[in-house]
């Protein structure tokens, strides 16, 4: 079983804004655009696992493909992305993004998303942010939960998306980390209002949906 490495950047507990919640799409990154298929590349027998050690080779550079340096933002050109609304909690659905690269990719903070043309962008749950950047190794998956809508009826704005994109970030917040992922919807769509807020990427489902 591979073990799953830890990367510790950018750390969450700096220069990460606190649950901001932007008024319009125009706010936040708008990268390019993909389907959320990837592009499948051979997936290295090492997978998950530096091939040098951590402290590089004599010219300095370092080789370990965990190293911050080195990793990737998971993206849709090197990863799959999924949605599928959940009957448990209520009203919720699960983003998952599966590696489908032959490098290791990092999930940084969480996912920007918008149904349709929606002019604002949900909000990240605060009590989800982990305490360590979330990693995928080659053919790995990580996770984000979407609460759709208040189950006690208190949200408003009520409306049915029928297309979603899934957008990621770079390094700094709210930069772009490559091309979004256009998951498929179910063909009745997914009601959401405004409650609809995400959470942070975490490396299980079970989290992602607490």
């Amino acid at each position: 079983m591979t073990t799953r490495r830890v990367a510790r950047w950018p750390p969450h507990d700096q220069g990460l804004h606190r649950d901001r919640c932007y008024t319009t799409w125009r706010d936040t990154i708008q990268p390019t655009q993909n389907t959320g298929s990837g592009q499948p590349s051979a997936q290295s027998s090492r997978a998950g696992k530096p091939t040098q050690n951590d402290t590089g080779d004599r010219s300095g550079k370092n080789d370990d493909p965990y190293a911050p340096e080195n990793l990737a933002s998971c993206n849709g050109s090197n990863t799959r992305t999924t949605a599928q609304p959940v009957s448990r909690p209520l009203n919720h659905m699960l983003l998952t993004v599966t590696n489908t690269g032959s490098k290791p990719c990092a999930l940084l903070y969480y996912p920007v998303l918008r149904f349709d043309e929606m002019q604002w962008v949900p909000q990240a749950i605060g009590d989800s942010k982990p305490q360590a950047v979330t990693t995928l190794a080659p053919g790995e998956s990580g996770y984000a939960g979407v609460r759709l809508s208040a189950a006690d009826g208190r949200g408003t704005g009520g409306d049915t998306g029928r297309r979603l994109t899934v957008g990621f970030q770079g390094r700094t917040p709210n930069s772009s980390g490559g091309p979004a992922a256009t998951p498929a919807l179910p063909a009745k769509g997914v009601h959401y209002d405004s409650a609809l807020s995400v959470t942070y990427w975490q490396t299980d489902a079970e989290t992602a949906l607490n």
